[in-house]
């Protein structure tokens, strides 16, 4: 029997949970095989790290959520692997992401991130973190718990769409556009409609992996 015969989920009656953590599992064997992913990740080892162990893969820790939005808000206008590529130095000058710290950084903070060259120097998109950070604490102040909000945009399950190649996947859907509003209603900045989808298709909401890849939930 070949390894992808062997270690490919199968589809459970009674729980699509299953076939999610299955596919976490096999994943993480796709490095001894030659395989196809789904065809952007590209050749770089951080991309492919990224696509296989985090692209798509239900997140519903609100503070992993809420570092998300953020580092997507700083995607607008440049690829994802640019930001990727920045991560660990965002997390290192807004406090690991926590919402409480973050929220009390200065104009006197942002001008030091301004001067840090692992970070992309846009003074709005860095100030729309610190915003952000202030408007998702509101949201707890008033009893909204962030993970709970996220999640209710797809009835709190995730939804996994037929892909057949890159041509059927949508920029933003009627979900994400319902995300957005909400978001700059509570005082979210650099939310789009488009930038809420990669959000959701990144933190596992949908499953927009392609159905020949590895890590497509069976």
């Amino acid at each position: 029997m070949k390894l992808t015969e062997a270690m490919t989920p199968t589809k459970h009656p009674r729980s699509t949970w299953l076939g999610i953590y299955q596919n976490v599992l096999f994943c993480q064997v796709l490095n001894m095989q030659q395989i196809t992913r789904c065809p952007w990740v590209g050749e770089q080892p951080i991309y492919i790290d990224y696509h296989d162990k985090e692209w798509g893969k239900p997140e519903f820790d609100s503070q992993k959520l809420f570092e998300k939005i953020c580092l997507e808000g700083q995607q607008a206008g440049l690829s994802w692997i640019t930001v990727l590529k920045k991560r660990e130095s965002y997390r290192e000058a807004f406090h690991q992401f926590d919402p409480k710290k973050i929220a009390k950084m200065t104009a006197l903070d942002i001008d030091a991130c301004m001067q840090n060259t692992g970070l992309i120097r846009h003074r709005a998109k860095l100030e729309a973190i610190v915003k952000n950070a202030k408007a998702y604490l509101e949201m707890e102040k008033c009893g909204e718990n962030f993970s709970d909000f996220i999640w209710s945009f797809v009835n709190h399950k995730p939804i996994v769409n037929d892909v057949p190649d890159l041509r059927s996947v949508p920029a933003k859907t009627e979900a994400s556009k319902a995300l957005s509003k909400a978001l700059k209603k509570r005082g979210f900045v650099f939310v789009g409609e488009t930038t809420c989808y990669a959000f959701m298709q990144s933190m596992g909401l949908v499953d927009d992996h392609l159905n020949d890849c590895p890590c497509k939930t069976r």
